[in-house]
């Protein structure tokens, strides 16, 4: 069992600036694979990015340039840096860890941070 808590949501305006952070609890050493996703009231869940335990990292198109995904090992803590955000980033955000490939559905979840951005 793995364990996620996000923090780090808040409101911001837009063009601003705010950094999620995910901590992970239990059994991470074999966490293959941690990611980034949102909801935004009303519509689908959608994937930001993820982060593999080798450090290679993989990108939406929507938020490329934008977000970056990063991870600290020794802390067992995910980290998501949103720059020049915008009013359609306001959502719900979600950590995620599994224990597969990326490509591969997460098998856990946390509760979710909200993030509102203001025009």
């Amino acid at each position: 069992q793995v364990q996620l808590v996000e923090s780090g949501g808040g409101s911001v305006q837009s063009g601003g600036s705010l950094r999620l952070s995910c901590s992970a609890w239990g059994y991470t050493y074999s966490i293959q694979c941690m990611g980034w996703f949102r909801q935004a009231p009303g519509k689908e869940r959608e994937g930001l990015a993820t982060i593999a335990s080798d450090g290679s990292t993989s990108y939406s198109d929507s938020v490329t340039g934008r977000l970056t995904i990063s991870r600290d090992n020794a802390k067992n803590t995910l980290y998501l840096q949103m720059n020049s955000l915008k009013p359609e980033d306001t959502a719900m955000y979600y950590c995620a860890a599994g224990y597969n490939e990326c490509h591969y559905a997460m098998q856990y979840w946390g509760k979710g941070t909200l993030v509102t951005i203001s025009s």
